[in-house]
């Protein structure tokens, strides 16, 4: 595909690409859009033998018979590809032709097909035997030996299933409820029924509950939802006494904490008044020691004139004392 997608211009081909991945996506939940995705990507580029496959199996599981059944012609003419035969005549089937969908189980590819599409094919071909009213060629088109072969291939229970199914139709209900039984036991999934259609030959049936088996049920989860609910309130309140009282733990050693934060401020305040009364007093020493200080320097200076006026008048008196000396020496040279 990728191959082909590289033929087309980068926008174009991105384009397709797009609708082709979106028709792959919903093919299992939503055959129908996954058909329209494969409808836009044709119309975009109808000569790329994918997209024309991509269309033809949407198409088919969208129940669209006629149109996959032409798109499946074009995919063989285009590409050569011999495995889309068995769904084919699955078509031919649906759309009431059985003979042509015998004719396409002879198609001289068929020894070609791989195991698992020549499986399908003797399916479509049983089936077509049947819609034909010959319900014993159908059994003998599936009696094969690979019926009882050991694989886990995914059409083992389709051939057992189908085989059981015709078994039943012809009155062979003994050996249809055996390969019942034989195609759910390598049914895994389930996807064929047959654990159910062996319970119904069994006389049993797989019902939903009864209504009043319903209301019993229904009565009974009612009752636990509301137990469930008395609990998850209990829890809710224990769980909000359980909060509350965190809060008020929590309250309480923030004021705690608040107390002796205030009682911390109070002694540091009462440290700083000391502190400050230690200093005022230290002032008080200090402005007693200054007017000490001062009272000794005026005692001083007090001091100091009265020796100044002492020692001038005793410096005058010896110095008339010298110059009368003096005077007296002169005078006798003199004479």
């Amino acid at each position: 595909m990728k191959a082909e997608l590289r033929s087309l211009p980068r926008t174009l081909a991105d384009l397709v690409a797009q609708h082709l991945v979106a028709s792959g996506r919903f093919l299992d939940d939503d055959p129908e859009l996954a058909y329209q995705h494969a409808r836009v990507a044709r119309r975009l580029a109808s000569r790329l033998g994918g997209v024309r496959e991509a269309v033809a199996i949407t198409a088919y599981l969208a129940e669209h018979y006629d149109e996959a059944l032409t798109e499946f012609r074009a995919v063989r003419r285009m590409t050569g590809n011999h495995e889309v035969i068995a769904m084919m005549a699955d078509c031919e089937r649906a759309l009431g032709r059985p003979d042509k969908a015998l004719a396409l189980t002879k198609d001289k590819h068929v020894t070609e097909l791989s195991e698992p599409t020549q499986i399908e094919l003797l399916i479509v071909a049983a089936g077509a035997r049947r819609d034909m009213g010959q319900t014993a060629a159908a059994i003998q088109t599936l009696d094969v030996p690979e019926l009882s072969k050991r694989t886990r291939a995914e059409w083992l229970p389709r051939l057992r299933y189908a085989y059981a199914d015709a078994l039943e139709e012809a009155g062979r209900t003994d050996e249809a409820l055996v390969w019942f039984h034989r195609a759910a036991g390598v049914d895994g999934d389930g996807l064929t029924g047959a654990a159910e259609r062996a319970a119904q030959l069994e006389g049993l049936e797989f019902t939903d509950l009864d209504e009043d088996d319903t209301v019993l049920d229904d009565e009974y989860f009612e009752e636990e939802d509301e137990v469930e609910e008395d609990e998850d309130l209990a829890d809710e309140a224990d769980l909000d006494e359980s909060e509350d009282d965190a809060e008020d733990e929590a309250e309480d050693a923030d004021l705690e904490s608040e107390d002796e934060a205030d009682e911390s401020d109070d002694e540091a305040d009462e440290a700083a008044d000391e502190a400050d009364e230690a200093e005022d007093e230290a002032d008080e020493v200090a402005d007693e020691a200054d007017e000490a200080e001062d009272a000794a320097d005026e005692a001083e200076d007090e001091a100091g004139d009265d020796l100044d006026e002492d020692g001038v008048d005793e410096f005058g008196g010896a110095a008339e004392g010298v110059k009368d000396s003096a005077d007296e020496t002169s005078k006798g040279a003199e004479e």
